[in-house]
């Protein structure tokens, strides 16, 4: 991504997160004398008759809770799955120049990790959540984190997703999960912040290779040691990288490791900047709410080629886009199409009479928007 391209998506995320923030509650609880700054999504649908699952979605290091939603925002998921998202914020670390950190540098006493132990139990007397169906997810530091709560918090957390980060070696040498879990990595092979092949400074290693950590996950939930690759299609060719998906299965051909390898990619947030190929916010998602503490839901009745979650009948593209998106899809006959803004309002329906339409959208303002085919929904990006 150029300097000029990154500064215009800053902007335009700092725009985002003033346009939605209605759509989510600002809150905060007191934690080991400090004052802990959440934001969360509860779906319009929810009642508390019935519980539904939990999910953390971490911010990279120096990061807020506004920019992590503006890249990662799970409110259109929420509205149709039914579950609570949770934005926490880190604290600033005084031992790296203040900057908002999950995971402090030594010497400290912050262990963020017990702070999400108490926000779970926090949030479980407001609303009826799931305790066998809590997900984690973040970006950099943030998707760092997730291995943190993966290892130490294993008990809680049933499955995670990190983004853009392979896990640290001290994690490696202390981890003890109890059940089988969940792991989802999407990683850049160009990543210069976060190095695919690992990180060393001299003789020391600091980060394992992504082939290192999908080995460890792969051994503790006993799957077979060689994946299953499937490439991805190309959908903007304009990006830079293309993407692979592999597949980890146990014994009864049950996915329980999956990586989406970014061939050329960076430290991205595909979906949002980077690579468009993939959506990762709806990866996570689909990915993460297969699994309760228990391990693959029905995993009697699910192979590495099934799940319970439909794949898309159509692609749409680029996304973000600027003024034409086109939608291909995957259906014979006439096709209704609906858009909807932020805050659920029917702001465009039509037809497809083809199997590839292009439809203007340059009269659009800038925003997040949610296309819909065949109750199956995409969120949109509006640039400019």
């Amino acid at each position: 991504m150029t300097k000029k391209r990154l500064l215009s998506f800053l902007v335009f995320a700092t725009f985002l997160s003033v346009s939605f923030a209605q759509s989510y509650i600002s809150e905060t609880i007191q934690y080991d004398g400090e004052t802990r700054e959440y934001d969360i999504y509860v779906p319009a649908i929810y009642n508390d008759t019935i519980q539904v699952p939990l999910i953390f979605n971490f911010h990279g290091g120096g990061g807020d809770i506004a920019g992590q939603i503006a890249i990662a925002d799970m409110s259109s998921m929420a509205d149709t799955a039914n579950f609570i998202a949770v934005y926490p914020q880190a604290l600033p670390d005084p031992n790296d120049g203040g900057s908002t950190n999950w995971i402090h540098k030594d010497p400290t006493t912050v262990d963020d990790v017990f702070f999400i132990d108490a926000l779970i139990d926090s949030l479980s007397t407001d609303y009826q959540i799931d305790q066998s169906r809590v997900y984690a997810c973040g970006y950099s530091l943030g998707g760092e984190f997730t291995y943190e709560i993966a290892c130490r918090l294993n008990n809680r957390i049933a499955s995670i997703a990190a983004v853009a980060r392979t896990m640290g070696v001290y994690q490696y040498e202390t981890c003890s999960p109890v059940h089988p879990s969940g792991i989802l990595t999407i990683l850049g092979t160009d990543d210069p912040i976060s190095d695919y092949n690992g990180v060393w400074w001299g003789d020391i290693q600091y980060y394992l290779s992504a082939d290192e950590v999908h080995e460890y996950w792969t051994n503790h939930n006993n799957c077979n040691a060689e994946p299953i690759v499937t490439p991805l299609p190309d959908i903007d060719p304009g990006d830079g990288s293309t993407v692979e998906r592999h597949k980890w299965a146990d014994a009864s051909g049950c996915t329980y490791v999956e990586h989406l390898l970014v061939l050329g990619g960076g430290h991205d947030w595909p979906g949002s900047f980077g690579n468009m190929d993939i959506n990762a916010t709806e990866e996570v998602w689909k990915f993460v709410s297969r699994y309760d503490l228990n391990g693959l839901i029905d995993c009697g009745s699910m192979s590495i080629n099934e799940s319970n979650i439909p794949e898309k009948i159509y692609a749409a593209y680029p996304n973000p886009f600027n003024k034409t998106l086109t939608i291909e899809i995957d259906i014979q006959g006439v096709t209704e199409f609906t858009i909807y803004s932020i805050i659920g309002e029917t702001v465009l329906t039509g037809q497809l009479n083809s199997n590839i339409t292009a439809v203007d959208l340059t009269s659009f303002p800038p925003n997040i928007y949610v296309l819909n085919i065949d109750n199956q929904s995409t969120r949109l990006i509006k640039t400019y």
